[in-house]
């Protein structure tokens, strides 16, 4: 075999390949830690559209200044909401603190 035509075979299949590959996309929805409620249910309908869409879902809470002091608020606000987009996503990481951030993963359940 010629090594001109298995180097053209080889890219080929990349190709398929890539074209077959699905591209992640991944939405971002940020919280304080003393959100309200009425913000909290707008950001969740947002979160909600984005897993229906098919996007996975990063969640975060910004720690601004001293306000560090109220992680347990943070983790209870990503927590709820968790179990409010249950029916449309997974968690597939739980509230970690980063920094001043403390991120939470959810990807789309599969239809």
């Amino acid at each position: 075999m010629d090594y001109k035509k298995f180097v053209y075979e080889q890219k080929k299949r990349e190709k398929v390949l890539k074209a077959k590959a699905t591209k992640v996309v991944v939405k971002e929805i940020r919280f304080g830690p003393n959100t309200d409620d009425h913000d909290y249910e707008f950001k969740k309908k947002h979160g909600e559209k984005f897993l229906k869409e098919g996007a996975k879902l990063k969640a975060y809470v910004f720690f601004k200044g001293r306000s560090i002091i109220y992680k347990d608020q943070g983790e209870i606000l990503l927590l709820r909401l968790a179990t409010d987009l249950e029916e449309f996503g997974k968690v597939e990481q739980m509230p970690k603190l980063e920094g001043k951030r403390m991120t939470m993963f959810i990807t789309p359940k599969k239809k």
